[in-house]
């Protein structure tokens, strides 16, 4: 179970980019679209965001900036940064 979201709204480029970005680096998502889910847009608005994407890793922001913030990370960091170690056990 992926436990990145990306938070995304119809016709948005910019959304297109950060998950083709991810994709890109091999990262699993789950995509929720605030203009069919008014928890998710509430949630969103409550954190004080204002544009999409945003992309949220276990509840906490995954990256300043949506997808322009994504595109300034190498696909190494941005594979490191999605890694639930949380899962390995020793």
């Amino acid at each position: 179970m992926s436990n990145v979201i990306v938070y995304s709204k119809n016709n948005c480029p910019y959304c297109v980019m950060a998950k083709n970005t991810l994709k890109n680096a091999d990262v699993e998502f789950i995509e929720v679209n605030i203009e069919e889910d008014a928890e998710a847009r509430d949630f969103i608005i409550g954190q004080g965001h204002r544009t999409m994407p945003q992309i949220y890793k276990d509840g906490k922001l995954f990256v300043e900036g949506g997808a322009q913030g994504l595109s300034k990370l190498s696909r190494e960091q941005i594979k490191e940064k999605a890694v639930d170690f949380s899962s390995f056990t020793l």
